[in-house]
């Protein structure tokens, strides 16, 4: 039998752990149930008192099953940023915490499907199959992860992949005025990823629904839906959702990536989601800076792009393509946020609206366009006849100024013009209509060696279309070196160019054709 002083301390060590225990349940239970109040509300966003234990970024939950992300953690106030409608909220209401940061779902099963930001479906197929969930916001991958960018991506567009070529694990900047065909460039470089082995992510930010479902039907008629996934915000949803919008997209997307798949995304476009993120720093009372936009706008741009990369083979050797697109006005590309996102990313496509008002379509301005990156990607076919085309489009656009004003020109000036205005008619391309890399070396090779300057600029286009139907015939062998031969051998240059000028007798004048 225990001592009395045995048997009261047994009963107190009993009693203690029992107390413990307690407390224990206890804080996690008031750590489960931590709330706080709405002092204020206005468009898109909420301050909130009495969550003395939230971090930044984390998510609060609110009346109605709406979410939102905390943005400013001050000692007293917390700024909240809103991500659904909040039109039912008012001051008074209740807050909880979530204990994480924003995240969306990823996997195999969005594969095809139209969602929001933060992975609900819009397109009423039912629920997602996710694989798992990231956070929206995630760090972007070291440099020493990263390799090379060595593969091309092809766009099937004439212009882009003989003369700005873009490279998988790139970053270009698709900019230019409103209505200039920057979001056709980014679609049809998507219907061109079509058994490439790429899958695609189309991220539509503040856009207008009409334009969304125009984008939609287009890729559902073409197939290419089959491999892109929508991430979609409307003009009218809250600022909130625009706002974490491109790195939701960009998270679904690293996931395949760190598979060891190739996946491009097309921002659409970041014109919107700057706007978006000064209006949110504007109401939360961030000190504004030049055009209103809050000093760390260059860094929201930053840390989103250059989550764009190759990664190395060790890693899986998946690739990470980033098309952003901004709007410009009045054709300012000098102007804060279209000079930020230049220096960002590693070349950029403009779109002129000269050429577009002129019917040069797509519309580049070959001038103002540069890749950075992938003319070390582009094939070495390409590289065999880019430089001279870009010089001799350069020299007919600087003389094609004298012959407006009707100078008179040497017969050597006037040949270059012609060979120009040939030059530009074959870059011309109809929307959705991506042309197959072996057909686009043979119209690039006849243009070098002046194939097309006889034939009359009204045939050009039937003319193309003779190469491009020609080119079809190209022996297997010989489209398998084009696509991975270190060089265009003579041979295989001889037997296209032929092919070419087989296809384009019938549009040769009579003299040239043989006949009087």
């Amino acid at each position: 039998m225990k001592k009395a002083p045995e048997l009261l301390q047994t009963m107190f060590d009993d009693t203690f752990s029992a107390l413990q225990q307690a407390r224990q349940s206890f804080d996690a239970e008031l750590k489960l149930c931590e709330v706080g109040t709405i002092t204020s509300i206005s468009t898109g966003i909420a301050n909130v008192s009495g969550l003395p234990g939230v971090g930044f970024e984390e998510v609060l939950q609110f009346p109605g099953e709406i979410y939102g992300i905390a943005f400013n953690v001050d000692e007293d106030e917390i700024g909240v940023v809103l991500l659904g409608d909040y039109w039912h909220l008012q001051a008074g209401d209740e807050v909880k915490r979530c204990h994480h940061l924003v995240d969306v779902p990823v996997g195999e099963g969005l594969i095809g499907r139209i969602i929001n930001p933060i992975g609900q479906p819009l397109d009423g197929k039912g629920d997602l199959v996710a694989t798992s969930r990231l956070p929206v916001e995630r760090p972007s991958p070291a440099i020493m992860d990263r390799a090379p960018v060595s593969v091309p991506l092809q766009t099937g567009i004439k212009v882009i992949d003989a003369l700005i070529p873009v490279g998988r694990g790139q970053r270009e900047l698709i900019l230019g005025d409103r209505q200039t065909g920057k979001t056709a460039i980014a679609l049809d470089t998507i219907l061109n990823q079509r058994d490439q082995n790429v899958l695609c992510v189309y991220c539509a930010i503040g856009q207008r629904a009409s334009g969304v479902a125009k984008v939609i039907a287009r890729l559902r008629e073409q197939g290419a839906l089959e491999y892109t996934i929508v991430v979609v915000t409307e003009g009218n949803d809250p600022p909130g959702l625009a706002y974490i919008a491109p790195y939701a997209a960009t998270s679904i997307a690293e996931y395949f990536m760190l598979q060891g798949r190739d996946v491009l995304i097309v921002y659409d476009d970041l014109t919107h989601h700057a706007r978006a993120y000064r209006e949110l720093s504007l109401l939360l009372r961030r000190p504004p800076g030049r055009e209103a936009f809050p000093g760390d706008i260059f860094y929201i741009h930053s840390r989103l792009l250059e989550r764009a990369t190759r990664l190395r083979p060790e890693l899986g050797g998946g690739s990470l393509t980033a098309l952003p697109i901004i709007e410009t006005e009045a054709q300012d590309i000098s102007a804060y946020i279209p000079t930020n996102l230049i220096s960002i990313t590693d070349g950029q496509i403009y779109l002129s609206p000269s050429l577009f008002e002129l019917g040069v379509l797509p519309a580049v301005d070959v001038g103002k366009s540069v890749s950075r990156v992938g003319g070390k990607a582009q094939r070495a076919a390409y590289r065999a006849v880019a430089a001279d085309l870009k010089l001799a489009y350069a020299q007919f656009e600087e003389l094609e100024t004298f012959a407006r004003f009707g100078a008179r020109l040497d017969d050597d000036t006037l040949e270059v013009i012609e060979h120009g205005r040939r030059i530009r008619a074959c870059l011309k391309q109809p929307e959705f209509t991506p042309v197959g890399m072996a057909a686009q070396i043979a119209i690039l090779l006849a243009l070098t060696e002046q194939l097309f300057d006889k034939i009359p600029l009204e045939q050009m286009p039937a003319a193309e279309l003779a190469v491009r139907n020609g080119a079809t015939e190209l022996p297997a062998g010989v489209v398998e070196r084009l696509a991975h031969a270190d060089k265009l051998s003579d041979p295989d240059r001889t037997a296209i160019v032929q092919l070419a000028r087989d296809a384009l007798t019938a549009f040769m004048p009579d003299q040239e054709s043989g006949s009087i």
